[in-house]
């Protein structure tokens, strides 16, 4: 008897835990339905409120207000769906692969809380916002989509810069014990950089088309080389060339939450790579790649940059961009003239600029050093001493043409 009652009450719990796993994936259903339809009336409210902060001129603060209240509920009622329905989806194993990776998504943004604080804050509603604008591009509702398109693309320029501002102010925060490098904070900008290029900016490029004053034409040629790096797999080269690009997009959109300062950082960072790939490279035809890419990255660094740099901390530096500034600038008088003679006078301008700057690196270059005399040598600008090829020893011809 007691063996049967056993049985019996082990039959019990297995049927019991049955029904309630079945009843589970029953109720999750309604759930996501309940959920559902508090976010899409949450979401008209917000976008009515949006739309009446950006219309209307006066009263603004009480509109700002309504448009805030209204912006946390919407907030908080996508917060609840993740918790109430795609968790239990995905406890439940009913959960797609786009809930799946959301919910990972979430539990990633999460993490960030109690040691990156700010970034988690941002981080978190961009999530959010992103998982619901899925929901509505996939509705089928013009007029909905057409709506939230406005506040989705206003919002996110406006999450992507704050992102942005935090990781400026770890960057440039000398107070903090980070990693001296600071690698992962360069990774974190190009990163989100990237994020905002292909997520953002694309959109605004598509509204632009339509538009009449056309805000981002002067950017549209950068990103569509941008773009052309998305496709086949990407080198080492492709990457710091890609990311050089980044950078130059962003002088235009991030003037703010990325300042020259910190920008200039990111430039230091990716000439240091670029240097590392050209005299690490050993087959000649990916080294002269590289060197090409560098030269590039270059005067990138110089034109996107330092021309446009107004305070110096260092007067020496400042004068020593100035000579080199009116040297480019008439170098460039010849592009129409001589292209090739011009394309020779400039490489040998950036050469000897980046020995000099490379002199006051910590970092041992002497191997690009090499090769850039051996740059200098094929273009006539230093004369090879033959008794010590060896050594690496060079000197200067007497009479050098003005500008190279």
């Amino acid at each position: 008897m007691e063996e049967t009652s056993l049985k019996i009450t082990g039959a019990n719990k297995s049927f019991i835990n049955k029904i309630t796993n079945t009843l589970s994936k029953i109720l999750t259903p309604t759930k996501v339905s309940i959920n559902g339809m508090l976010i899409s009336v949450k979401r008209n409210s917000m976008i009515k409120a949006f739309e009446h902060y950006n219309v209307e001129e006066e009263d603004k603060e009480t509109y700002e207000k309504k448009y805030d209240e209204t912006y946390e509920a919407y907030l908080e009622a996508l917060d609840k769906y993740v918790m109430d329905s795609v968790y239990k989806k995905v406890k439940n194993n009913t959960a797609s692969e786009f809930e799946k990776n959301a919910l990972s998504k979430y539990y990633g943004v999460i993490s960030l809380k109690e040691n990156e604080y700010v970034e988690y804050k941002f981080r978190k509603q961009k999530f959010l916002i992103e998982l619901d604008n899925e929901n509505v591009q996939n509705s089928g509702k013009e007029k909905v989509i057409e709506k939230y398109n406005k506040f989705y693309i206003q919002k996110m320029d406006w999450l992507y810069k704050g992102i942005l501002k935090n990781y400026s102010i770890k960057l440039a925060d000398t107070s903090q014990t980070y990693d001296t490098t600071k690698e992962w904070i360069y990774l974190k900008i190009f990163n989100t950089l990237k994020e905002y290029i292909e997520n953002i900016l694309s959109l605004k490029l598509k509204n632009d088309e339509n538009s009449e004053n056309k805000k981002y034409e002067d950017i549209r040629k950068d990103y569509e080389n941008y773009e052309a790096f998305e496709v086949g797999k990407l080198d080492q080269r492709d990457y710091i060339e890609k990311n050089m690009l980044l950078l130059g997009i962003s002088r235009k959109l991030f003037t703010h939450s990325l300042p020259l300062t910190v920008a200039e950082q990111c430039y230091m960072k990716l000439l240091k790579d670029a240097r590392c790939l050209v005299q690490d490279t050993k087959i000649a035809t990916k080294r002269e790649k590289a060197y090409n890419m560098l030269m590039n990255l270059i005067e990138d660094y110089n034109i996107k940059l330092l021309s446009t740099k107004v305070y110096w901390e260092n007067s020496e530096q400042r004068d020593a961009f100035k000579k080199f500034w009116n040297q480019y600038q008439e170098i460039t008088k010849l592009k129409d003239i001589n292209f090739i003679e011009y394309v020779k006078q400039k490489e040998v301008l950036f050469i000897r600029d980046d020995m000099k700057k490379m002199e006051q690196e910590k970092f041992d270059y002497s191997k690009l050093v090499k090769y850039y005399k051996r740059k200098l040598v094929d273009y006539g600008v230093l004369r090879e001493i033959q008794s010590y090829v060896s050594k690496g020893n060079y000197k200067k011809p007497k009479k050098v043409e003005v500008g190279a």
